[in-house]
């Protein structure tokens, strides 16, 4: 065997090694989502039989139509929904106007400010809670989707500000030289030359901010009180802690499989783009 061929027969074998380890983690990460499909599908008392039956028998499809009338889920969805456009637009708006100018624009302390930002990220949330909780029930918001709302028409974080930022950066100045030439200002170079380009970290945004508030727990647990008021999330807690009395998992499955299908949907649909966005922002150590 030739330096070549042993070159080539230990890549061979590393290669292998590095897909039996992703095979096997990608396994653990997925099969507890497999079993939640499963469950969801099986009549009452098979849950946890043993072993295990992944292919129920018979399928129980009528479990997810049960599972959404025991408890208002139709208000929960709405209610999620609402919650996740309005703050999303406002999120991918805000922080992309702000990521364009520390990326664009020149300005006394812009250096300063961009650091300043980056710094709120090293706070948790919790550490903000009870402050921000104070200063919106003086303002008379809580039990409102306000305090879930309003927050990311500020940028939605300094992590999307510092995304926008990192991808503005790779696009050249060319583009706005060219345009003022022409006589255009700011919010036209923004507006109808950079976010056009932008379509790959507005998508990662975009997915971000949506997963970030379907899936929010804290925020509504704390800022909404009423049944009405609650989100899928907040819902799929209340459902587990009725089942005290009661053993009704494949409901509880069936509940959480159907509120996740979105989420993944929207996953595979954009992931193309999501995957690109993040590479191309630098997040990927680049």
């Amino acid at each position: 065997m030739n330096i070549k061929e042993s070159k080539r027969f230990r890549d061979i074998i590393w290669k292998s090694i590095a897909y039996i380890v992703i095979t096997v983690f990608g396994a653990l990460l997925i099969i507890p989502f497999f079993w939640a499909v499963s469950t969801s599908l099986k009549p009452a008392g098979q849950e946890f039989t043993y072993p295990p039956k992944w292919i129920p028998e018979p399928f129980m499809w009528e479990n997810y139509r049960i599972a959404l009338t025991l408890l208002p889920f139709a208000t929960f969805l709405k209610n999620t929904v609402i919650i996740t456009v309005f703050a999303t637009i406002g999120s991918v708006l805000t922080a992309s106007l702000a990521g364009y100018a520390f990326a664009r624009l020149q300005f006394p302390g812009k250096n300063f400010l961009f650091m300043l930002c980056l710094s709120t990220m090293m706070l948790p949330y919790v550490v903000t809670l009870i402050p921000t909780f104070i200063l919106f029930k003086f303002m008379g918001w809580v039990d409102t989707f306000y305090p879930l709302i309003v927050p990311s028409w500020f940028g939605g974080g300094a992590f999307f500000i510092f995304l926008c930022r990192q991808f503005f950066m790779t696009l050249p100045l060319d583009y706005d030289d060219a345009a003022k030439i022409d006589g255009a200002n700011e919010w036209y170079i923004y507006s109808r030359i950079i976010m056009p380009l932008s379509q790959p970290v507005v998508i990662t945004m975009l997915i971000f901010n949506i997963v970030n508030h379907w899936n929010d727990f804290m925020g509504p647990l704390v800022f909404l009180h009423s049944m009405e008021k609650r989100t899928v999330a907040i819902g799929l807690r209340t459902f587990l802690t009725s089942m005290t009395e009661r053993s009704d998992w494949n409901y509880l499955m069936a509940a959480s499989v159907a509120t996740t299908i979105p989420i993944l949907i929207l996953f595979f649909v954009a992931q193309k783009y999501f995957i690109r966005g993040v590479v191309m922002s630098g997040l990927a150590g680049r």
